[in-house]
């Protein structure tokens, strides 16, 4: 990409030599979570992915050049840096010709570790179709860049502030192929249960990795959603969840917050309201699907190379 990519020599290695590396990424902790918190949880992130057997890719915008694996210096000054713009695949080209630093977003960070041959990618929770869409037309790009990026993306389904029918209808009309671990019903993020049913569940690492193969095979050119629901013993309490939701989103109404503003409005309230439990169970989401992640990578590392690839 002509100097535009910058690809850590351990990264490059494992890639080459077909061991497994996990895509995470930036803005998972740039604007995830509040300091000094996200630099605890980016480091244990790639703590836990190394301690799986795997090779964490940490994704990001340094000085205008897209770095995969990003040192751990890098991403101490990206965590505590001010105004670390948060970049989309749309916002690549214009970050990157201003010589910007950035957070990548689950849609940036799956197109640049496809780019640099991490076929797996962890993360806390994917974006959706907003409620109110059918008004707002808001929807996350992730969705449109699953459709057409060939990744492996372990989350916990996506947040139950969105309109989780609508994304799971969406996900299906973009071809990008779901699959529950271990669970037949797809997550809510902070609750271990959604309340929509999965068409398809997997009961371990080997058969995710199976299906990678598979799809490699086919040349599919859509993304695998592996959805990784948080340990029910760890969810956010349940009645606690929805009497703030409904809260935080009645304040929205009143006070006239629309749009792609309503998220970050209604997660911050969640974080104040529940007394930052919402953010404790955030990070067990996140460390649960680096491990994972980790696992699945290893396990997809391990068939590749008993067929002699």
């Amino acid at each position: 990409m002509n100097g535009l990519i910058r690809i850590r020599p351990d990264v490059r290695d494992a890639t080459d030599r077909g061991q497994p590396v996990v895509a995470l990424e930036s803005t998972l902790f740039v604007h995830g979570l509040p300091p000094p918190m996200n630099l605890e949880v980016a480091t244990e992130i790639e703590r836990i992915v190394r301690d799986e057997g795997g090779v964490p890719a940490t994704i990001g915008l340094f000085r205008g050049q897209i770095v995969v694996g990003l040192t751990s210096k890098e991403i101490e000054q990206l965590s505590t840096g001010a105004d670390v713009p948060k970049v989309s695949v749309r916002d690549l080209p214009i970050a990157l010709a201003r010589g910007s630093d950035g957070a990548t977003t689950v849609a940036s960070t799956s197109v640049l570790a496809v780019r640099a041959g991490i076929p797996i990618f962890a993360t806390g929770g994917l974006g959706g179709v907003h409620r109110g869409a059918a008004d707002s037309w808001d929807e996350s790009a992730d969705l449109v860049t699953l459709s057409r990026t060939p990744i492996t993306v372990v989350c916990a389904g996506v947040k139950s502030i969105l309109d989780v029918a609508a994304t799971l209808e969406r996900l299906e009309s973009l071809s990008v192929s779901v699959v529950g671990f271990r669970t037949s019903r797809f997550p809510g993020f902070y609750l271990a249960d959604s309340g929509f049913d999965l068409d398809w569940s997997v009961s371990n690492e080997e058969e995710v990795a199976a299906i990678m193969a598979v799809r490699v095979a086919l040349a599919a050119e859509s993304a695998l959603v592996v959805a990784n629901p948080i340990p029910a013993e760890k969810e956010l309490d349940r009645g606690l969840h929805d009497r703030v939701l409904e809260e935080a989103l009645a304040a929205a109404s009143r006070t006239g917050i629309s749009g792609k503003a309503v998220t970050p409005f209604v997660l911050d309230h969640f974080h104040r309201a529940t007394e930052d439990r919402s953010l404790r169970v955030n990070m067990d989401i996140i460390y649960n699907n680096a491990r994972l992640a980790a696992r699945i990578a290893r396990a997809h590392a391990g068939q590749r190379a008993a067929a002699g690839e």
